[in-house]
């Protein structure tokens, strides 16, 4: 991920003010790879429905990532959640600069990718809403400048869904700068009219701004889901490089703001806020390059756990 500086938003001061408890409609999840999370007291405490789920689109190559998402998967079955599986390039083939060319990292054909979810769906059917691909727009990522790859997955599920029921996220964007022109691409290029988005909109949170958020608001029709979002804690490399426990709690105070803010239609936007995932639970331990965690690695809360706790009162 990279940010880069922006300016606060007045705009947005009177749009907080403005927006009546009533009409926040949003409902709020966690992103997290780590099933002990559903163990976690803490976690349990908030009465969650939703949660995120990051899948390798190959994840039936070897049985430890196989055993890892059916671990995954059966857990949240337990605790009652809606996941929300997000499909992504197989693991290890980015380096935190570049996504490897090695033949193994292969962005899948329309045929594997159909082939690979149907897998997944036929073990995990109660799975009612899915993302294509995660992060379309970032270099991590095999549809990095191939919007017309990544309007190819959307198009498979689109097909699979009208047998299989579900529900299927078009584009889910990080909110770097070649958002709106992904994104125009995309739309350009895909069969229907989509009616579901995501967005990473990190940048706008943890600078306070939200020129990312309405200008996905404004490009898309629908409902927009902040798939991953939330106070970061530290990213090195960037502003925010500075490990401050205290800084992600005041960010994530915000995001709550912020998609309060966007939760119903605005003048200038064709789509709203209606579900957000906050990213993550479980930290890292002190100089991993990249920390957004509720809770410490040993689960002890830190001071971002309480204004969630707070946060997701009547948005469960």
């Amino acid at each position: 991920m990279a940010f880069r500086k922006m300016l606060p938003v007045v705009l947005l001061v009177s749009l907080l003010a403005a927006v009546p408890a009533a009409e926040a409609k949003y409902k709020v999840g966690v992103g997290e790879q780590d099933s002990a999370m559903f163990s976690s007291a803490r976690w349990q405490s908030l009465k969650l429905k939703r949660s995120r789920y990051l899948v390798p689109w190959n994840w039936t190559a070897n049985a430890a990532t196989r055993a890892a998402v059916t671990t995954y998967m059966t857990r949240a079955r337990a605790a009652r959640q809606q996941v929300l599986v997000s499909f992504t390039a197989a693991g290890g083939c980015y380096n935190g600069r570049r996504y490897s060319k090695k033949k193994a990292c292969r962005a899948p054909s329309a045929a594997k990718y159909r082939a690979s979810f149907r897998a997944f769906d036929d073990q995990f059917p109660w799975v009612r809403t899915y993302s294509a691909w995660n992060e379309v727009n970032h270099v991590s990522q095999p549809t990095f400048r191939k919007p017309k790859l990544a309007v190819r997955y959307y198009n498979v599920l689109r097909r699979e869904a009208r047998a299989r029921k579900f529900r299927v996220m078009a584009a889910d964007v990080l909110d770097t700068s070649n958002l709106r022109r992904y994104l125009r691409a995309f739309l350009r290029r895909a069969k229907g009219s989509p009616r579901l988005w995501g967005l990473h909109n990190y940048q706008d949170v943890n600078y306070r701004t939200s020129s990312d958020t309405r200008r996905m608001l404004s490009l898309v029709r629908g409902e927009v889901w902040l798939t991953e979002t939330g106070g970061i804690v530290r990213f090195a490399g960037s502003r925010l490089r500075k490990y401050s426990p205290k800084r992600a709690a005041a960010r994530t105070k915000y995001m709550f703001r912020l998609a309060k803010a966007y939760s119903r239609h605005r003048a200038g936007t064709r789509a709203k806020i209606t579900q957000l995932f906050v990213y993550t639970w479980f930290g890292e331990p002190r100089g991993a390059r990249f920390d957004a965690g509720l809770v410490n690695p040993n689960g002890t809360p830190r001071k971002a756990f309480s204004v969630v706790r707070r946060g997701v009162r009547g948005h469960r």
